[in-house]
This record gives C-alpha cells, sequence and structure tokens, in this order.
C-alpha cells in the first residue's frame, strides 16, 4: 500500500479512536501509534477530522486556543513552539455558570487571558501590532484542559491530534481595553474554594501573551484560515496547571482584568 494512503488511514483512524473516546467517556490509548510521534501535519490533519465532524453534528467554531506556551511543557514534550486547538460554542461557559464534571475525562485548569476580535487578522504575516489592532477587548479566562488520552500518556503529536487536549473555557464577564495595559505584567492568582493553588504572570505566556496570540495569527494565515472577527482566542497558560479531582469553584485573580469563576460540579467520570 502507498505511504500517502496509509497515511490517510492512519489520520482517519486515530480521529475514530478520539471521536469515540470522547463520546463514550473512555480514554484511548495514545494516537502516537497511529501517527507517529513527530508528524505534526498529520496531527492536526486528525484535530481538523474530529473538528469537521463535530460542526457536521452541528457544532459551530467560535475560536482558538493556544498550548504548549509554558518553555518547561515544550522542552518535556521536546518541541520549540506552541500548538493549537479550536474552540466550538459548546466548549464555552460564562462566569459562574454550572460546568458539569461528568463531560470531561481527567480535568485541569489553568488561568489565561482570553483576546476577542473585533476586525479579521488578514496580513500575510501578521505583527503584533496587527493582533493588537484587531482585539477588541481581551477578558479573565480558565481553560479546563482535558485528555481523550489515557493517563495523559501524551507526546506532541498526541495532544494536536486531541484538539490541544482542549476541554472547555469560562470567560470572565467583563470586557477589558488593551490600551494601557502591559499584559506581560498582568499577575494571576488561583484559587480553589479560596485557596491559592497557582500564581503567575503574562510573560510566563512566551514572555506575553500578545507574542503567544501572534504566534497563532501567522499560523492560521500560512494554513489558510486566518483569525476571524468575533473570534475566542485563548492566549496560553499564566501559571502551573492544577488537577481537578473534585466539585469546587476555581477562581482566577488577574491584575487589571478582574476575576473569573469556573464552578465545577457533580461527579467526575
Amino acid at each position: 500500500m502507498r505511504a500517502d494512503l496509509i497515511s490517510t488511514k492512519a489520520v482517519r483512524d486515530a480521529a475514530t479512536d478520539l471521536a469515540t473516546a470522547a463520546a463514550a467517556g473512555v480514554a484511548c490509548a495514545p494516537v502516537r501509534a497511529l501517527i507517529g510521534d513527530t508528524d505534526l501535519d498529520a496531527a492536526y490533519a486528525v484535530q481538523s477530522t474530529v473538528t469537521a465532524e463535530r460542526v457536521a453534528g452541528g457544532a459551530r467554531v467560535v475560536g482558538r486556543k493556544i498550548g504548549l506556551t509554558s518553555p518547561a511543557v515544550q522542552r518535556q514534550l521536546g518541541v520549540f513552539q506552541p500548538d493549537f486547538g479550536t474552540l466550538l460554542d459548546d466548549m464555552v461557559y460564562s462566569h459562574g455558570e454550572p460546568v458539569p464534571l461528568a463531560a470531561f475525562l481527567r480535568p485541569r485548569v489553568e488561568a489565561e487571558i482570553a483576546f476577542v476580535f473585533g476586525a479579521d487578522v488578514t496580513a500575510q504575516r501578521p505583527s503584533v501590532v496587527d493582533v493588537l489592532r484587531a482585539t477588541e477587548f481581551v477578558t479573565a479566562a480558565i481553560e479546563i484542559v482535558d485528555s481523550r488520552i489515557r493517563d495523559w500518556d501524551i507526546r506532541i503529536t498526541d495532544t494536536v491530534a486531541d484538539n490541544a487536549s482542549s476541554g472547555a473555557v469560562v470567560l470572565g464577564a467583563t470586557p477589558y481595553s488593551l490600551t494601557g495595559l502591559d499584559l506581560a505584567e498582568v499577575g494571576m492568582v488561583l484559587e480553589t474554594d479560596g485557596e491559592p493553588v497557582s500564581t503567575g504572570a503574562g510573560s510566563a505566556c512566551l514572555g506575553s501573551p500578545a507574542v503567544a496570540v501572534t504566534w497563532l495569527a501567522r499560523e492560521l494565515t500560512r494554513r489558510g484560515d486566518p483569525l476571524r472577527a468575533g473570534q475566542v482566542v485563548l492566549s496560553g497558560a499564566l501559571g502551573p496547571v492544577v488537577a481537578v479531582e473534585a466539585p469546587g469553584r476555581y477562581r482566577a485573580r488577574l491584575d487589571g482584568l478582574g476575576t473569573v469563576d469556573a464552578n465545577m460540579v457533580g461527579e467526575s467520570q
């Protein structure tokens, strides 16, 4: 069999494994066994296949998320750049809204800054100025990351194929202008039921969340699918990720951007 046909079958099989795991709530084996552990194009093809099936079933694309913005995590996975995933409408929750634990397999939370775009970013090689000019406002956010891969046993192709280990996002209810706001200096404290469990700052995200979003804008433009007006972008973690072991309220406090609460309820899978 030709290599391209083997690759096509591997992508299809990996997409089926991930979609089945999500639907059944039972994690699958690492998909790198199918697509290898270095082929990012194959991994993004898997991600696109799963996303297209979700959209065909009625889901709507509302934005993107950036992952692997921490140099330490990049070293752990043997890569030197971030990755990205797709946000769908049923992944988005509002500040304080109940988020069912049963919707996830092995959830973790991290505090981020969300960018909301008021204009398309269509420059051939977008600059940070293009990104800042197109941003309508930012808001505090908590991303709920999750993995359909058993025991979080992931390498770079596993997480990319699995939609950059996306689960959901809780968005803050207050928009903030970028004018006069130094994103690199935004401090963060993430609390669980009032107890601090993670701290960090905007500088932990590739030096600045604006730099991370600029990377995404360039990558998406290169792939022919640029950022669009109305889309939300999660720019990357501001501090260490925290495992969600039980129901509870997670509150992120971001300097100059207020607070956002993720209210995890019910029983886990």
